[in-house]
């Protein structure tokens, strides 16, 4: 009996991973849903939406981005991590995404346990941004105006890259600044234009077009060289912070139980889309490499990542909250 048992079990297996085989040849049979934790306006947004296009091109299946910012990413991260298994709900998120574990007490979900990557799909630099008619020109003028300033000077931040730059920089420079927390980075950098905060460490897709506009100055980036886009704005490393090396990634998640097959069609589904010319040509505007790894190369760069934030966050002395 045992043996007629696990004869039965094996066929099962079998016709099952047939199954699953198949329905991924045929996925996607209906529209997917990609859920954002930033608001419309975002560097994420942005990279979504026309992830999103080139991938209803190739499927002739709609791909729709939804937008549900609030509560540092929690609201989507939990909302994808509790949908349906089955490759249709998605989670396009940042480095806040690993960031969260360490700047809070509690978090709803794992980053890593709670989701089976599908590729990393970008990384680069932020831009440390200020007024446009600030007198702050450079980042030495920035140090000084913190440390003479009788009320601390505020900066805003609408997802742990922005936030964990500035406690970094505040961290590197000796100097105290006040967080003052939004729902999203185009808020926060509104808030900046209308002088009711002095600074922000934002992704260049939000950055890049109100610095030609003349709207806000870029004093520093974040990466080890200057950007494309920005030749004329110094590193932070350039500017005699030799420790400042923090950039922004994006990943794209599906549930953790989704099956393996559906998860490589999603993979090859997104990396053909990083290859199409409106794509490569949007990222490189905003001064991203694209990517496009495997499973496998995601996997380790998230548990890498995971134990790099962890790291910067700790020896920032960033209590959770």
């Amino acid at each position: 009996m045992r043996i007629r048992h696990g004869l039965f079990a094996g066929i099962a297996a079998i016709f099952a991973c047939a199954g699953a085989t198949a329905h991924a040849a045929d996925f996607p049979q209906r529209q997917i849903r990609i859920v954002v934790p930033f608001p419309p306006g975002s560097g994420t947004d942005g990279s979504a939406r026309v992830l999103a296009q080139e991938i209803t091109k190739s499927t002739g299946q709609t791909v729709v981005v939804e937008n549900k910012a609030g509560a540092n990413g929690f609201i989507a991260t939990e909302e994808v991590m509790r949908a349906p298994a089955d490759g249709y709900t998605l989670l396009l998120t940042s480095n806040t995404h690993v960031a969260n574990k360490f700047l809070f007490k509690r978090t709803p979900y794992d980053p890593i346990q709670d989701f089976k990557g599908i590729t990393l799909l970008k990384e680069g630099p932020l831009v440390l941004l200020v007024r446009a008619d600030s007198p702050i020109r450079n980042a030495a003028d920035l140090a000084r105006t913190a440390r003479a300033a009788k009320t601390p000077l505020a900066f805003g931040s609408g997802n742990s890259s922005s936030r964990v730059a500035a406690e970094l920089y505040k961290q590197l420079e000796h100097v105290d600044m006040l967080y003052v927390p939004y729902k999203g980075n185009p808020l926060a950098i509104g808030d900046l234009i209308g002088g009711r905060i002095d600074l922000i460490f934002a992704d260049s897709t939000s950055a890049t077009p109100l610095i030609r506009g003349g709207k806000v100055r870029a004093i520093a980036t974040t990466g080890r060289a200057r950007t494309p886009n920005l030749q004329d704005v110094p590193t932070l490393i350039e500017s005699g912070m030799a420790d400042f090396n923090l950039g922004s990634w994006l990943v794209v998640l599906a549930p953790r139980d989704t099956p393996d097959a559906v998860v490589d069609r999603l993979n090859q589904l997104f990396r053909d889309a990083l290859q199409t010319e409106t794509v490569k040509r949007n990222f490189l505007e905003s001064d991203a490499v694209p990517m496009g790894t495997s499973r496998q190369e995601l996997a380790d760069f998230m548990a890498s990542e995971n134990r790099r934030w962890g790291s910067i966050i700790q020896k920032a002395g960033i209590q959770p909250e």
